[in-house]
């Protein structure tokens, strides 16, 4: 029987250093891509940053907010080569893992309904609709709702 080496993937904090690295990324993967100054300033602001790598290369992010018994996922984002390969779904459940690690009751986010890849996603965890925001993101016609969603945890 041969064994079949798996690739290290880990789960870090963000550093200063990474933010030429997650802002490429996403740049990538965006038409809307957060600013490098909004990357900058969550981790400024104390926000939980992490940074996913598979054998040391970056392959993904994710950025949280925690306070008052809540967590709220701002953005998690997997780089285009590495989409659909289940990394995502490791990468949420590090987030949850966090947030239940801050004592959060809830775990809340906003999705395009356009996205239905992250909105299966998270279904799949057990997230549900609150509302819809109306115009909450820019897309090339004007403006998209968002969805909010939550997950008590």
């Amino acid at each position: 029987m041969n064994a079949i080496a798996r690739p290290a993937l880990t789960c870090r904090p963000m550093t200063g250093e990474d933010l030429d690295a997650v802002w490429t990324i996403e740049q990538r993967i965006y038409a809307f891509p957060w600013t490098h100054g909004n990357l900058a300033d969550s981790l400024l602001a104390g926000y939980r940053c992490t940074v996913m790598e598979r054998d040391s290369q970056m392959i993904g992010y994710a950025v949280l907010a925690l306070g008052a018994g809540e967590a709220h996922l701002l953005n998690l984002s997997i780089d285009a080569t590495w989409q659909g390969k289940g990394y995502g779904t490791e990468l949420l459940r590090h987030q949850i893992d966090l947030a239940r690690a801050a004592a959060a009751r809830i775990m809340l986010l906003e999705v395009r309904p356009s996205n239905e890849v992250a909105r299966k996603l998270y279904r799949r965890f057990g997230f549900d609709q609150l509302t819809v925001r109306r115009g909450y993101y820019p897309d090339g016609k004007g403006r998209e709702d968002a969805l909010l969603l939550a997950l008590r945890l």
